[in-house]
């Protein structure tokens, strides 16, 4: 609104969400209800008081109306407080979006009863417009709701939004009619200010069906907004934002959109013959794969068929690619191939030999160094001084990235007590830590996103209320969560080259046009992505963990859609490395193809954020780093998809270039010289065992080890080991550290 066209008192309800959602964080109580009702107020300039008439809109009062922040003038004696504007003189009046999603809020908090509130929804349903036929259409299909939604918008002559809507379901008619009764009429910018969170107070729902109610509201809104923007850049005669790459997967096949999908599509249906050489040659010498969701889409496309006739091959994130290295070890294969980072094939040559595993082989795909930008970061001197400060503090414990290598686990064991975490138990190893040594002091590396975001979560839970802390951790709540937040620490020089990608410019671009479809992120991304993807989850549209949590999700959702069995596409954006999207497709084949027969169509589309500024070709495709000159910056690219594919000039690659490294022809080269009597062909390859000794003289391996074993126990009991405790408690003479001199 100008400030020249009216002087009003614009009042927004802003609570915390009552919405839950499963992840591996938390979940927020599906009973959760506002202590408060605060009112926000700004005051525009009036114009000339001769072209003005008062506007009254008196509301029944919500219960705790005593903590306005300032109280309202001359209230009618039916209410204590009233909503009014000044505005020109016209022949019709609009009531103010905030005044009428006050009332709308009062009306629904005026009936104590759910029930009594599900047959005011149900009467509202009875006022909807009817919704024309033409209309009901996959792209006004809203996302997220239980039941079919849709919602067509129009902007009128007088630039003023006309929303119309429709569900299959009675109670959802009810969301849709209360949103539009509020929403219809009103300017762009009226319809972009309601958040979210201004609908939570609304309360509506019957008990343990509160997250989808409050989901419906949510998400319907989402897609108010979005149509609202694309209406608005079309009247400005704006270019919209270029769509994301992406693959569209149903029961039929795949289809690819732009040539960064294009590209990943390009090896989901793998070459046959290729797929039998490598069964046959696993078959033949007994070997194991043990691969990293990120692989090259050729590697994978040719694992995920190999699988089919080899069970020794195994696609997962890095924790338990060396678990299932002992798995099949024990089922007698007797060499392992790693495709992963050269700190992978470290865990697993360590976790074989602890598992008296010494005789079965362990490969690399490369003769060179396969690297990790983590894992360097936290071989740097900085990271070395970071431990030796926190070995300065008393009561410290370590919390370390599994994502880095043995002999920095090993080395910065001696130097403060260390566990090892990953992404999906990093936040209740964390809690877990600070109840078994309430006034530790917890030191988090190297991932600097993640630990800005593991602050930005607890922060988060400090306006949560204890009931729902307690879901999250019971022995946890309000006053412990901001006690520890001074005592938790993170390293702030540390970042994923991949996860780097998702700044600033992706999440505009995914405000703009990809609002209302799944969000998933890693919690390896910026703080931006991070908090998009936290409002996403909030309102059960998102998700944010490991790459296994991201691919839980995604069928999750996928089956939640088979169930409902009606025609609906699926989008989700795919917020980590590209490599996951042989996974997924497999997974989401599999979803897809079991309930084919006489099924809905669900299109399920996955959507890769990448860079506008991302490169896409270079001259040179080679097994090894290159780089190519952009203007005049000269960028390191990834070998394998499109020699390049992906990476910003900005930072960025949407896929790793070190985990691209692990060709196919490596593969086939290091199975077909297997074994390596002469050690001679393969020598390069072979992931050793670590003869160095840390400097208190002790093995490399086994103190390496000691911090995943802490991890393994807490995963098992849900506590860290009494003898990491003691160790934290009394460092010097303890476990296997020593303040080194």
């Amino acid at each position: 609104m100008e400030a020249s066209s009216a002087t009003t008192m614009a009042l927004r309800v802003s609570s915390s969400s009552s919405s839950s959602s499963s992840s591996s964080f938390f979940s927020i109580s599906p009973n959760h209800k506002p202590n408060s009702l605060p009112l926000k107020f700004s005051t525009f300039r009036p114009p000339q008081p001769t072209l003005l008439k008062s506007l009254k809109c008196i509301q029944t009062p919500p219960s705790n109306s005593n903590q306005l922040k300032q109280p309202p003038k001359n209230p009618s004696p039916a209410s204590p407080f009233s909503c009014s504007a000044l505005t020109l003189s016209s022949p019709q009046t609009t009531e103010l979006v905030p005044c009428k999603l006050q009332t709308l809020i009062s009306e629904f908090q005026a009936l104590s009863e759910p029930i009594d509130r599900v047959k005011r929804l149900l009467h509202y349903a009875t006022l909807l417009p009817p919704f024309d036929d033409s209309d009901r259409v996959d792209s006004n299909r809203v996302m997220g709701c239980t039941a079919q939604v849709w919602l067509e918008a129009k902007m009128d002559k007088e630039g003023r939004m006309r929303f119309s809507a429709d569900s299959d379901s009675e109670i959802t008619k009810g969301f849709c009619s209360c949103l539009v009764s509020v929403l219809d009429g009103a300017s762009p910018d009226e319809v972009l200010m309601v958040k979210t969170d201004d609908l939570s107070s609304l309360n509506v729902g019957l008990p343990g069906a509160q997250r989808s109610r409050v989901n419906t509201w949510h998400n319907v809104l989402v897609s108010m907004q979005k149509k609202t923007k694309a209406l608005v850049a079309e009247q400005q005669g704006r270019p919209p934002f270029e769509q994301f790459p992406s693959l569209v997967i149903t029961a039929d096949g795949i289809h690819a959109k732009g040539s960064f999908a294009e590209a990943q599509a390009r090896y989901l249906f793998p070459d046959e013959s290729k797929v039998e050489e490598l069964v046959n040659v696993l078959k033949e010498k007994k070997i194991g794969i043990v691969a990293h969701f990120y692989m090259d889409p050729e590697v994978q496309g040719i694992l995920t068929a190999a699988q089919k006739h080899w069970p020794h091959i195994h696609i997962s994130d890095s924790l338990v690619m060396a678990d299932s290295a002992v798995n099949m070890a024990k089922a007698g294969c007797e060499f392992i191939t790693v495709l992963g980072v050269d700190f992978m094939s470290e865990n697993v040559r360590a976790i074989l030999d602890q598992a008296g595993f010494e005789k079965v082989g362990v490969y690399r795909m490369s003769n060179e160094r396969i690297g990790c930008s983590l894992a360097d970061a936290a071989s740097s001197p900085s990271y070395m001084s970071y431990l030796e400060a926190a070995s300065r503090s008393p009561n410290s414990l370590h919390v370390v990235y599994i994502n880095t290598s043995l002999e920095t686990k090993a080395y910065a064991h001696e130097l403060v007590p260390t566990i090892t975490c990953t992404s999906s138990n990093v936040v209740q190893t964390i809690l877990q830590a600070f109840v078994q040594v309430p006034d530790a002091n917890i030191w988090y590396g190297p991932d600097s996103y993640m630990g800005a975001n593991i602050r930005e979560l607890l922060q988060q839970m400090t306006k949560m209320t204890d009931e729902e802390i307690a879901e999250i951790h019971p022995e946890h709540n309000r006053d412990s969560i901001r006690s520890l937040l001074p005592r938790l620490h993170y390293f702030q020089d540390g970042t994923c080259i991949v996860h780097h990608l998702f700044g600033n410019e992706v999440v505009d671009r995914i405000k703009e046009m990809y609002c209302d479809a799944y969000l998933t992120a890693h919690f390896e991304v910026p703080g931006e992505m991070f908090s998009l993807a936290m409002e996403a989850k909030r309102r059960g549209m998102g998700v944010v963990g490991s790459t296994q949590n991201i691919l839980d999700f995604i069928k999750q959702r996928i089956q939640e859609a088979l169930d409902r069995n009606v025609n609906e596409h699926l989008q989700f954006v795919l917020g980590t490395e590209s490599g996951m999207v042989t996974s997924i497709v497999a997974a989401v084949r599999g979803l897809l193809g079991s309930a084919r027969s006489g099924g809905a169509e669900i299109n399920v589309e996955i959507v890769f954020p990448v860079s506008s500024e991302s490169v896409t070709t270079s001259s040179n495709a080679s097994p090894g780093l290159k780089s190519v000159t952009v203007g005049n910056v000269i960028l390191p690219v990834i070998p394998g998809v499109a020699s390049g594919e992906g990476c910003s000039i900005n930072g960025g690659c949407a896929s790793c270039p070190y985990m691209k490294m692990n060709s196919l022809s490596s593969l086939l080269k290091v199975c077909h010289h297997l074994p390596d009597e002469t050690n001679f062909a393969l020598s390069a390859y072979e992931a050793g065992r670590f003869k160095l000794q840390t400097p208190n003289g002790k093995s490399v391996a086994d103190v390496g080890c000691e911090p995943i074993l802490h991890m393994r126990h807490f995963q098992a009991s849900k506590k860290l080991p009494e003898k990491l405790i003691s160790h934290i408690l009394h460092p010097s003479g303890n476990g296997s550290s020593s303040v080194l001199n």
